[in-house]
């Protein structure tokens, strides 16, 4: 089976290691405090057996990093690029305000989605990925500005936390519009793994005709995945689910929140996939 293999969280990692992530920057405030605790998350993903690797620029817009929007964006990626081993770079777009509130989405969100989607190609990134959208429209938007530059464009929709924000039918509508924006992978992500089979399906049954995929987040401490739980027993928690949207049609798989190297090693065991 062909399975594309992304890495995990970079914020979780970062505070497991002891990195605080205050707002705004969130995680991006490791890029100058912390650049090698980066690079070590990024290598250890790839011990684990990642093949496409996120850059830490979730959070460096110029609306949450201000002048420094730029230079941020540009380390990152020279993080991601200098520490991925040679595998795929995927340059992460997020929402411009909360992954969680879609009701605060920009009313014309376009020019700052091209600015990121523009800089983050030239740094040098291979593929784009539009992650964490709950408002299908802004993620359209951000598709559209993405495949721009010319780069393989991914985008992930969520549903949040509560697996609430969008129903699995909004997510089916949504992946339609991304594909016809010019997606060429669709994913859900940063919903509890516990509940993400359902959107996979939604996704499956869309015939998008467009690899599907999904990295989700560990939901909550009492769900045994991740957080507080044994790395092992959670990374296999994680695989049991993870089977089942491999068998519902999901090919790209990766993890989110409160997840980490240990899970992303037990799926590549798990389908063989190549481990440094």
């Amino acid at each position: 089976m062909n399975i594309t293999l992304i890495d995990g969280p970079m914020g979780s990692q970062l505070n497991q290691r002891g990195i605080a992530t205050d707002l705004p920057l969130w995680s991006a405030v490791a890029i100058d405090q912390a650049p090698d605790t980066i690079a070590a998350i990024h290598r250890d993903y790839v011990a684990a057996g990642a093949t496409v690797h996120t850059t830490n620029t979730f959070r460096t817009q110029r609306r949450v990093a201000g002048d420094q929007w730029q230079r941020l964006t540009r380390k990152a990626v020279q993080l991601a690029r200098e520490n991925a081993g040679g595998y795929r770079v995927a340059g992460s777009i997020a929402p411009l305000r909360d992954c969680y509130r879609p009701d605060l989405s920009p009313t014309n969100p376009r020019p700052e989605h091209r600015q990121m989607a523009t800089l983050l190609a030239d740094a040098g990134c291979d593929l784009l990925l539009c992650e964490t959208f709950p408002h299908v429209g802004e993620a359209v938007v951000a598709t559209e500005e993405a495949a721009r530059t010319g780069l393989d464009t991914w985008v992930a929709l969520t549903a949040g936390p509560e697996a609430n924000l969008l129903s699995p039918e909004q997510v089916a509508e949504g992946a339609k519009r991304a594909v016809d924006a010019g997606a060429s992978a669709v994913l859900v992500n940063c919903i509890p793994a516990a509940e993400t089979l359902r959107f996979v399906l939604a996704l499956e049954n869309a015939n998008l005709r467009v690899p599907i995929g999904a990295y989700a987040n560990a939901g909550s401490v009492d769900d045994q995945v991740g957080w507080s739980a044994s790395p092992e027993a959670g990374a296999q928690t994680y695989l049991e689910m993870v089977r089942q949207w491999v068998e519902a049609g999901a090919t790209i798989l990766g993890g989110c929140c409160g997840t980490g190297p240990p899970h992303i090693e037990a799926i590549a065991r798990f389908y063989s996939a190549p481990i440094a």
